[in-house]
């Protein structure tokens, strides 16, 4: 699919291998303390927070005041200094001082016009570049698609576009419900102007663009069978599907099947709904196919593992400087029902942590071929420009405490996809699918 999204294409932005985490410019982007209950809960809160009776005096709490802007201003300076060695007149450390010295000579005396916020972001991706792979910089077009890949939903008329051989822009696909859905747009129509406007010759980034600059609705013109018509749609809120289910019969049983393209932050409702709607089906086991995720939000993984364990259940293992912290499902049953997981080796992150955790604690079968590896976890940092960068800052471990990181997981049926398959992308020729069900219905 490379170059046939309206926003570029969702395999590109797998490459970018998600990270598991939710909040910015934080600590941990995991949000484990949202999602999911640690081994060890904390102390019990002060009993300032219960006691209504213990309250200040005005002069107590001005003194409070006195004493924290203090601390505070010394806190400060001593952050400055650490940062850029700034503070009481010492110089700043050798190797920024290098830094510095060769920045403003290169300002100073190149011979030509220089883009100083482009040369930081070039250093900053070359410090990441010094790191592990999953450290990386996003510019600002990659951080939009970044986020769309992992929020789930985006603004635009609801159509996936990409460049044929004479670079003309061609509907690939139209999102079901969408205003191009309702305004008759069709995949293989041709789009030849935005409000009048010619785009032929346009990259599809160059089409975005043109499209995100245009207020109000659009009207679009395009070629159908070599007749123009005209189209005219909105910007709506285009939400993702990230999940499909469907149910196989085998040997008198009813096999679920739920596949999960990525762990976004609309994923679990779409995940909960389908498998409820099995469930009345009275499904007697399920496949969950997590072959090719790339991961996504720690917190959708915990909150679908909780779907299946109880609150005894650890799920992953956070581990920082050496010392591991078990964090647990917050499910209130462990449900009854033999799961077989497919994956293969694009499935990494967070899916990994899913198949573990319902191999580990559910004594689900796992079935495909050997997954990423991939064993950290990223922070997600902004810049002032809108750019983003990703950070490691922890390991997670299986709920058994193994890091599966460059290793992966290894399934409990290896079965590689056959060539029929790869001719004719049927369920039927799905030797990985058939594994599953005949396990589950042996």
């Amino acid at each position: 699919m490379s170059n046939k999204t309206e926003l570029k294409t969702i395999e590109k932005l797998k490459k970018l291998n998600a990270v598991i985490g939710e909040t910015e410019n934080s600590t941990s982007v995991n949000s484990e303390r949202e999602t999911s209950r640690p081994e060890n809960k904390g102390q019990e809160k002060s009993k300032f927070f219960h006691d209504t009776n213990n309250t200040f005096k005005t002069s107590e709490v001005v003194v409070i005041v006195i004493i924290t802007i203090i601390i505070s201003l010394a806190m400060g300076g001593i952050f400055v200094y650490k940062l850029f060695g700034v503070y009481s007149g010492h110089k700043v450390e050798s190797e920024l001082q290098d830094f510095i010295d060769n920045y403003q000579y290169i300002i100073d005396n190149y011979n030509g016009e220089i883009d100083k916020e482009e040369m930081l972001d070039a250093a900053l991706e070359g410090m990441l570049g010094t790191l592990d792979k999953n450290s990386t910089y996003l510019d600002a077009d990659s951080t939009s698609n970044f986020n769309i890949y992992l929020e789930g939903s985006y603004e635009g008329m609801g159509i996936e576009v990409y460049n044929d051989e004479e670079d003309n822009i061609v509907i690939n696909q139209v999102f079901a419900n969408s205003s191009a859905d309702k305004a008759g747009l069709q995949a293989g129509d041709i789009i030849t102007k935005l409000n009048g406007e010619n785009v032929k010759g346009l990259t599809t980034t160059k089409f975005k663009n043109r499209l995100s600059k245009i207020d109000g609705d659009i009207i679009i013109t395009y070629l159908r069978d070599d007749k123009e018509q005209n189209a005219k749609v909105s910007v709506d809120k285009i939400n993702l599907q990230s999940v499909t289910s469907k149910t196989f019969s085998r040997n008198g049983q009813k096999v679920g099947y739920i596949y999960v393209s990525i762990f976004a932050s609309n994923t679990y409702k779409q995940f909960k709904d389908k498998l409820e709607d099995l469930q009345n089906e009275n499904i007697d086991s399920l496949i969950i196919d997590l072959r090719s995720n790339s991961g996504g939000y720690l917190s959708v993984a915990g909150n679908i593992l909780s779907l299946f364990l109880d609150s005894s259940h650890p799920i992953y293992q956070i581990q920082k400087d050496g010392n591991s912290v078990k964090y647990y499902s917050e499910g209130s049953k462990t449900l009854k029902l033999d799961i077989a997981v497919l994956v293969n080796s694009g499935s990494a992150s967070a899916s990994e942590i899913v198949t573990s955790a319902l191999k580990e604690q559910h004594g689900a079968t796992v079935i495909g071929q050997t997954t990423y590896g991939k064993g950290t976890v990223q922070e997600l940092q902004s810049l002032p420009n809108g750019d983003k960068y990703k950070l490691t800052t922890k390991n997670w471990l299986t709920s058994k405490g193994i890091w599966v990181d460059q290793k992966g997981i290894t399934p409990d049926i290896v079965v590689g996809l056959s060539e029929e398959y790869a001719k004719n992308k049927t369920d039927a020729n799905d030797n990985q699918l058939q594994t599953a069900i005949d396990e589950l219905t042996k």
